[in-house]
């Protein structure tokens, strides 16, 4: 009576993880991707020299075990990142080098850093990970930003500007965007501060040789033609007794559906009948981050011969998150580097060129003027992109997750839902987005709905 026993709508990690389980168990699946490509919010790309770069997400390290396991079942291989040498940070015209835990800052600032650092990580320790609405003062974490916790938590201005690009850092957003309830979150679904925020022993520490755009690619090509490119999904009906899914170029019927799509895009499309009030106006506040990510290509990474790492934490520029992405042979230096929150927002508004001028400066600033002349620069603005409108992820604001929390991950009957942000674990992360389509496929097998 149907195509299909699922149909999965995105190929991104979670879509193809979550088809990938259901095949295997012997169920059919169809999977319907919006692009013409899969791996959603990573991408593959190449600098001018034919060198490999990661357009979107590239980093993976230890307690990821859902994607490590699957880079080594698809037989791909991963490397460690550059992390040799001091780090720089850059404040009131201040270039300052470390390589402790004081980041550059002055004594005392280094000093209430690290207090509001335990604060936080003391309070993610608290929260009910798997049910955040249930945390004790849930209520009151979730009525605060970030900001407004930091404005009354420290008069150090430093201390308070720290934060302030630590948050652009993790969510792309800026630090009243988001609720303290969902920082917290955050942190303790990521492990902790130290975990999301180091590369040796952190989220940072590995990347995947060719790129992690290859996990999607493997996983798509044994599903072979159950996966459909350039197949907007626009409607889903359901009933009783099974769904509807309307595409650009025609439709699938199935028993149930698995939307792995950012939480923006799934409030895009019409359900029939409308979806509860509760989970339509979930998506209604759970916007993207603003992100634009560059690639700066070098004939060496000059920078390690002078004894740097090449991380950079700027406080007073615009590009000013800024790591050593160079390939594993040593065949050229690559820096990475993002415009985050407002950041890309008023860089999105310029031209090219301006922004290239904007990049150049700052790392000038950072390493000198061998790094006046790249020769490549690439970019990629994922707030343009009309199939993910905005990364790394969607955040909760100020009493999001206390009024529509519940309704993240929960299935409306044969509606599942999927993708980094409805994990628990290493949420908005791609190993988070592995677990949801698992999660999700779960669901499914064990359903008590035929």
């Amino acid at each position: 009576m149907f195509d299909v026993d699922v149909v999965v709508v995105g190929g991104g990690l979670a879509g193809l993880s979550a088809a990938r389980k259901l095949v295997a168990a012997g169920k059919t699946a169809i999977v319907l991707e919006a692009r013409d490509r899969v791996a959603g919010r990573n991408m593959g790309g190449f600098l001018s020299n034919g060198v490999p770069v990661e357009m979107g997400g590239q980093w993976v390290g230890p307690t990821q075990d859902a994607v490590l396991g699957l880079i080594e079942e698809l037989g791909l291989e991963t490397f460690h990142s550059f992390d040799q040498g001091e780090a720089l940070t850059m404040f009131d015209g201040n270039l300052v080098r470390y390589s402790d835990r004081t980041f550059g800052l002055p004594p005392e600032s280094a000093v209430e850093v690290g207090r509001l650092w335990d604060q936080l990580e003391d309070l993610a320790s608290t929260v009910a990970i798997g049910e955040p609405w249930e945390t004790k003062g849930a209520h009151d974490l979730d009525r605060q930003t970030l900001d407004s916790w930091l404005v009354s938590h420290t008069e150090d201005s430093l201390a308070r500007r720290f934060f302030r690009i630590l948050v652009p850092a993790l969510f792309s957003a800026e630090s009243p965007e988001l609720s303290l309830l969902h920082f917290l979150f955050y942190v303790k679904s990521g492990t902790s501060l130290d975990s999301l925020m180091n590369t040796t022993g952190g989220a940072q520490e590995r990347r995947v040789v060719g790129g992690t755009h290859l996990i999607s690619e493997r996983m798509a090509e044994a599903l072979g033609n159950a996966v459909r490119l350039n197949s907007v999904v626009r409607t889903i009906h359901q009933n009783g007794t099974g769904v509807v899914v309307e595409y650009e170029g025609g439709s699938v019927t199935a028993q149930h559906v698995i939307v792995a799509i950012p939480q923006t895009l799934a409030g895009r499309i019409r359900y029939s009948p409308p979806l509860p009030a509760l989970r339509d106006g979930l998506t209604q506040q759970m916007p993207a981050g603003a992100v634009i990510k560059f690639h700066i290509g070098y004939d060496t990474p000059f920078w390690r011969e002078d004894g740097l790492n090449g991380s950079v934490w700027s406080f007073d520029d615009a590009f000013n998150v800024v790591l050593d992405n160079s390939p594993n042979d040593g065949s050229c230096g690559v820096l990475v580097g993002f415009l985050e929150g407002s950041h890309a927002r008023t860089a999105s508004l310029m031209g090219a060129e301006e922004r290239r001028g904007l990049v150049i400066e700052a790392l000038v600033k950072y390493f000198g003027e061998k790094a006046a002349d790249p020769f490549d620069i690439v970019e990629q603005d994922w707030t343009a992109e009309e199939f993910t409108r905005g990364c790394y992820g969607g955040r909760l604001g100020a009493g999001a997750w206390t009024q529509y929390g519940k309704a993240l991950a929960a299935p409306v009957d044969r509606i599942h839902w999927a993708g980094a942000e409805t994990s628990s674990i290493w949420n908005g992360y791609m190993d988070g987005a592995i677990r949801s389509g698992l999660r999700a496929a779960d669901e499914i097998l064990h359903t008590t709905l035929n």
